[in-house]
């Protein structure tokens, strides 16, 4: 097996992760508060991966680490209304749909920030995403749920998390970036907590250990096998295997909690996987060579 094959399993199986990772967040705020599982599950997860990153503290300048900082503060405004949304909502498959809405949200947002206009793909793309999202709302007569808008706005907030965050991740370690901003997000989470929040006097253990899933399988690991799998992948086809965490939490969500999936949201959740695949599809270099040849070779 050639280390570009195994870079995509590792990718594939970063997927699993992260879709699993829906199903053991939803278990844990059973029990604890969902700002102050974020908070503690983030702040843990950076303790973890805290002692692959001191060597690399000495090779980089504060500024870059408080700037990535800055930046971490994105990760944690999306992964705080993410959690938010999960604890109203009960159509998890719905969620990740929304979510993944955001790979479609990061150009509108570079747009707008700093001039980088949209090549033609993503206006290809836009308009079935739009009435993908816009199936999704029609069991509730065309109105979207308030859960909905809470996974919108945490996609919005990772577009912008991705525009910012793939400029510094050029100039510092992937994984000292990494560890930073999930220091952040659980910090961010546990202030929030404490603000807003009540603690349970006792929380069962079953609790914990599903707090502890969350952390270590879609988390830690999580964010390990994703590095070390976009290091060997062309960031093209890595984009594509990770279109599949939406498709993989459906199918947890429907096994799992008995998710209802009517027409409309089935119809609504393939426009916009469609959406995405027809973006990254033409975006890829291979695919938009061989449809340039298929236009000279038809001409």
């Amino acid at each position: 097996m050639t280390l570009e094959r195994r870079a995509e399993f590792l990718l594939l199986f970063t997927t699993f992760c992260a879709s699993a990772g829906w199903i053991f967040s939803k278990e844990v705020i059973q029990g604890l508060p969902p700002f102050g599982f974020m908070g503690l599950r983030f702040f843990t997860a950076s303790l973890i991966l805290l002692p692959f990153c001191f060597k690399h503290f000495k090779t980089v300048a504060l500024g870059d680490v408080l700037r990535s900082m800055s930046v971490g503060c994105l990760l944690g405004g999306a992964l705080l209304c993410w959690i938010y949304a999960i604890s109203i909502s009960d159509t998890l498959g719905e969620g990740a749909f929304i979510m993944s809405l955001s790979v479609l949200l990061a150009p509108l947002v570079a747009w707008v920030l700093f001039k980088h206009k949209p090549v033609r793909e993503f206006w290809l793309s836009l308009p079935f995403a739009i009435v993908g999202l816009m199936l999704l709302s029609l069991s509730q007569g065309w109105q979207g749920s308030v859960s909905q808008l809470w996974f919108l706005l945490a996609a919005f907030f990772l577009a912008l998390h991705f525009n910012f965050n793939s400029r510094f991740a050029q100039r510092m370690p992937v994984m000292l970036l990494t560890c930073i901003q999930l220091f952040v997000t659980g910090v961010l989470g546990l202030i929030l907590s404490l603000s807003v929040e009540t603690w349970p006097a006792t929380i069962p253990s079953v609790i914990w250990g599903w707090f502890a899933l969350s952390v270590l399988f879609a988390t830690s690991l999580r964010y390990l096998t994703q590095t070390m799998g976009q290091q060997r992948v062309t960031a093209a086809n890595a984009a594509i295997i990770m279109i599949l965490e939406p498709i993989w939490t459906v199918l947890l969500s429907i096994l799992w909690y008995k998710e209802a999936m009517p027409a409309a949201k089935v119809i609504g959740c393939t426009m916009i996987l469609f959406s995405l695949l027809l973006y990254r599809g033409l975006s890829n270099p291979k695919i938009r060579a061989f449809l340039k040849r298929s236009d000279l070779h038809s001409s």
